[in-house]
């Protein structure tokens, strides 16, 4: 049989199987269900994520005032007559840690948008293995779920710092959240990385062997290249979180001794030698540093497709922008120890990680140029998602600044685990990596669900967001640079630290306002499902081939053949056309060169 006649094939099979609420909605195995499951997870995720950071905000605004809120959210143990415990603080910002880098950032970035682009971008009719896929979301949700419960334990959730480093996370008795809660986040955090890493190797699966008659690598567009990246180095670096948990199984349950030494608790000695907790720091940061990038490189691609097609311009130095983007990647895997300056190391070795750190700015520089240079004499459309990509090329400049500063061993010192650390990544990882987000919702939400979202709306929210983000972050530079600690749930204990109670209090104002402004953001993604504008095939005049297919899903993407590739995805502008998109599936005029040779 011909490849055409085993299309028709495969469409008439599926127009005759008759598909149950069950099948279509919840067990699917259609690479767009599974995306819109992801974000919709991932943005019930992030409501929870948000309202504990301003549950911590508030505490930190106003210790030891007592508010209902407290009470009734975390109850009379964990706030007695109103005031937050500090055994609550503490766990409260480990889930709030978790929860937004892995539940929210990863899977709403990754699981969404790779699950969505991948099939229809390289025009294929669904990912390599849809089973798998559906595995891989069915995972993550119970881990997800398994993440929730553990708030609901009765010593409190897992309370060393999402990044749970022993000896807090490996003696249940060391803390009320060593306990069983610290044993779900453990339990959870497997079936997390069991979900990644069946999703990434799908996805590179799909990318090599699934792309359409034409297209070529070079002619994949940006977004399918970092979502390919961002597989790889997944598969690279979740592995070794993995045994690091395992490992930190072991020790809680099983007596070994992997990552403790000689320890003692409330005068009595333990039995336990030779292991060491900075083995555990190396093992979770050489996950945690590529995990910066799992989540941003997708927010890159998603932005560098927004600002091309928002411009009307070819994006400036598309192959520069692939070269950047697999230097990030390799740069990634050996730039862990910048974490770990005050761990004790070697200062050879610290000096070694210095300058592996500061290389990687290389190609993150040349990203900013790139899409600056693609905005410059643009014809700029801005539309919401327009208006997040340049949120996302601010925040990311100026939290990206900050990073300089931290990799360097010397200067770090001085300003290790204060709030000028948080500053820092919450502006690169937290702020940039959530406009990247909203930018891809607010751009493929016709794609998903053939309606539009509200325009109007989606500049207020964008606006009082970009406001309120630096609102919060920016100040937080300055408290840090003062020597303001993080994790403390209170400073009213060093009078030092008096003066910068009313930075606190703005901070927390600002938060609040943010907070409550996104509920501007889902009140339009849910109602625009139901009620939104309907939407044309291709309302954004796009050339990449997710908008030749037809509004209405079918499963398999396209009805009859799939379309052929003949340039590349940003034909903008070309002076050889009259109108100013050329889609990548129009074939060449005699004489016509394509705009980025």
């Amino acid at each position: 049989m011909s490849a055409e006649g085993h299309d028709h094939a495969i469409d008439h099979e599926h127009e005759h199987h008759k598909q149950t609420f069950i099948t279509k909605y919840i067990f699917s195995t259609d690479h767009k269900m599974i995306a819109k499951q992801y974000l919709i997870t991932g943005i019930l995720m992030g409501v929870i994520g948000v309202a504990i950071s301003l549950l911590f905000r508030m505490q930190l605004a106003w210790p030891e005032e007592s508010f209902r809120i407290f009470n009734i959210i975390l109850g009379d143990k964990f706030a007695p007559n109103g005031v937050m415990a500090n055994d609550i603080y503490l766990a409260l910002v480990t889930i709030h840690g978790t929860i937004m880098v892995f539940f929210v950032l990863t899977a709403g970035l990754s699981g969404t948008f790779s699950n969505l682009l991948i099939p229809l971008q390289i025009g294929a009719r669904d990912m390599a293995s849809g089973f798998m896929n559906m595995i891989s979301y069915w995972l993550f949700f119970i881990s997800a779920v398994i993440m929730l419960s553990s708030l609901f334990v009765e010593a409190g959730p897992a309370s060393s710092g999402w990044t749970i480093y022993p000896p807090l996370s490996a003696l249940p008795q060391a803390i009320p959240g060593s306990g069983s809660g610290m044993t779900l986040w453990l339990v959870s955090m497997a079936i997390f990385i069991a979900s990644s890493l069946m999703g990434s190797l799908n996805y590179i699966v799909t990318v090599i062997n699934l792309r359409t008659k034409g297209m070529s690598m070079t002619r994949l567009p940006l977004t399918i290249w970092t979502f390919f990246v961002t597989a790889i180095i997944g598969v690279v670096s979740f592995p070794v979180l993995l045994s690091a948990a395992l490992l930190l199984i072991f020790d809680r349950s099983f007596g070994t001794s992997f990552f403790l030494s000689d320890i003692y608790i409330a005068g009595e000695v333990l039995h336990y030698q030779g292991g060491s907790p900075v083995l555990f720091e190396h093992l979770f940061w050489f996950l945690g540093h590529p995990e910066v990038y799992i989540v941003i490189l997708p927010a890159m691609g998603i932005v560098s497709e927004v600002l091309a097609t928002s411009s009307r311009k070819p994006i400036f130095g598309y192959r520069a922008m692939i070269i950047s983007t697999l230097a990030i990647a390799f740069l990634s895997t050996i730039v862990w120890g910048h974490h770990m300056f005050v761990s004790g190391m070697n200062p050879f070795l610290g000096s070694v990680f210095t300058f592996t750190t500061l290389l990687i700015a290389i190609p993150s520089a040349v990203k900013a140029f790139n899409w600056i240079t693609t905005l410059w004499r643009g014809n700029l459309q801005f539309n919401p998602a327009m208006l997040f990509s340049i949120g996302f090329v601010s925040t990311f400049i100026s939290g990206g600044l900050t990073g300089i500063i931290l990799g360097d061993s010397t200067l770090d010192i001085n300003v290790h685990d204060t709030y000028f650390v948080v500053a820092h990544f919450h502006l690169v990882m937290g702020i940039s990596a959530l406009y990247g987000l909203f930018a891809g919702v607010y751009h493929w939400f016709p794609r998903m669900y053939g309606r539009m979202m509200n325009k109007n709306m989606g500049y207020v929210h964008f606006w009082v967001t970009a406001i309120c983000s630096y609102g919060v972050f920016f100040p937080m530079h300055f408290i840090g640079l003062a020597g303001l600690p993080r994790r403390y749930y209170t400073n009213t204990n060093f009078p030092l630290f008096d003066d910068l109670q009313n930075v606190n209090v703005l901070i927390t104002m600002f938060a609040l306002v943010g907070g409550a402004f996104q509920l501007i953001f889902l009140y339009n993604f849910f109602a625009s499902i139901f009620y939104g504008k309907r939407s044309v095939q291709n309302p954004w005049k796009s050339n990449t081939l997710e908008w030749t297919a037809p509004v209405e899903h079918i499963h398999g993407n396209w009805p009859g053949a799939l379309p052929e590739v003949y340039r590349w995805p940003y034909d903008y502008s070309n002076p050889h056309h009259d109108v100013d998109f050329v889609p990548q599936n129009v074939p060449m005029k005699p004489g016509e060169e394509a705009l980025h040779h």
